[in-house]
């Protein structure tokens, strides 16, 4: 979740709705787990299950990559020196990020989820990752990766032409089909196991989203239906494939790293649905006084949001789950957790300091 620093004449309206709705989108997400892991294991009870979570959950997966898009597309180039960047990042960022991930590391022993012994491994485990109950702050790790590589392709950016900028893209497009390939033929282009990086490994990932966040930025100017036409279709092509491949490794995979193949972020199938609903976002321009104000602010806090949803999530399911059907309760559990970390951030944001803890 990309924190806005730049002035009040600079605020770029459509990302504060993109930045809400891919939030929203987040928590949706998480609340699907639910319904199909149990603990590091494929937990699907149901065929209905299966169902419910391939079209839902399906739909949500350009979520992470639409953050990504939104911290690159006010970004990039970099408008101030290496030093002041980092700077803003570390306090807006990185603080939020550690003192959150020691509060899940101890707090479940307050009520009774973990043992003492448990608080100090924890502890001890954030020293070089995240731990099992903040998973979702594999994110936070990844965009402080970009970060520190933001100055290193900035001046590119400044300098490539257009031709430039689609000749790394389409190389990135190319990686988007690895997991797949690899499932036909193995390792690929000098990939083994004593190599991990094969021939187009530096064109992979996340970097890619940040190019094609500052490609669209700079070219893509399209109408209201063009977009709505080209980035519809993406996304629906994208979303067919990837819940239908979804639904079918329910029957056939053994590992969640199987059964969750459609879903990677830097999957082919989720870069269309991602660039489709960043340009269809792209034409919301809509400043009327009630609505905008209050999805200003809920974008001002998104990262808090993020950041401590996890908390709010487990109570959420164990007071709605069990009462409602599967699609029922994964809106209810979904949209009651971001409702609640809603007022708690607001709520936060009053606290001296509050930049400290919410971002």
């Amino acid at each position: 979740m990309q924190i806005n620093v730049s002035g009040p004449d600079e605020r770029v309206v459509f990302l504060d709705y993109l930045r809400v709705i891919a939030c929203f989108m987040v928590i949706m997400v998480h609340s699907c787990e639910f319904f199909f892991i149990d603990g590091d294991s494929i937990g699907i009870r149901t065929v209905s299950d299966g169902f419910w979570v391939s079209v839902i959950d399906s739909a949500l997966r350009s979520s992470v990559p639409l953050f990504v898009m939104a911290s690159s597309y006010l970004l990039l180039p970099l408008k101030c020196n290496a030093e002041v960047f980092f700077k803003r990042r570390f306090v807006r960022v990185v603080v939020p990020f550690v003192l959150w991930s020691v509060l899940y590391a101890t707090l479940p022993y307050c009520w009774g989820e973990i043992a003492l012994s448990d608080v100090k491994a924890n502890l001890i485990h954030l020293l070089y990752n995240f731990n099992g109950a903040s998973g979702h702050l594999w994110f936070i790790y990844m965009l402080i990766g970009l970060y520190l590589f933001m100055p290193v392709i900035s001046p590119w950016l400044k300098g490539v032409s257009r031709k430039g900028e689609r000749l790394f893209l389409l190389v990135w497009i190319v990686t988007t089909f690895w997991h797949y390939a690899k499932l036909v033929v193995g390792d690929v282009y000098g990939e083994c196991y004593w190599n991990e990086f094969h021939m187009f490994w530096y064109f992979s990932g996340f970097l890619g989203y940040l190019v094609l966040a500052h490609y669209i930025r700079t070219y893509i100017d399209w109408s209201l239906k063009k977009s709505l036409l080209i980035g519809g279709t993406l996304f629906l092509l994208g979303y067919i494939f990837t819940a239908t491949v979804y639904y079918h490794q329910t029957f056939a995979a053994h590992q969640l790293k199987e059964l969750e193949l459609s879903w990677r972020f830097c999957n082919f199938n989720v870069v269309m649905m991602t660039f489709g609903a960043f340009v269809m976002m792209k034409k919301i321009n809509y400043t009327g006084r009630w609505l905008y104000s209050m999805i200003r602010e809920l974008s001002r806090l998104s990262y808090g949001i993020y950041l401590m949803h996890i908390f709010i999530l487990g109570f959420s399911y164990r007071l709605i789950g069990g009462f409602f059907s599967t699609p029922v309760t994964i809106l209810l559990v979904g949209t009651s957790t971001f409702l609640c970390c809603c007022v708690l951030a607001k709520l936060l944001s009053y606290l001296p300091g509050s930049k400290y803890v919410v971002g």
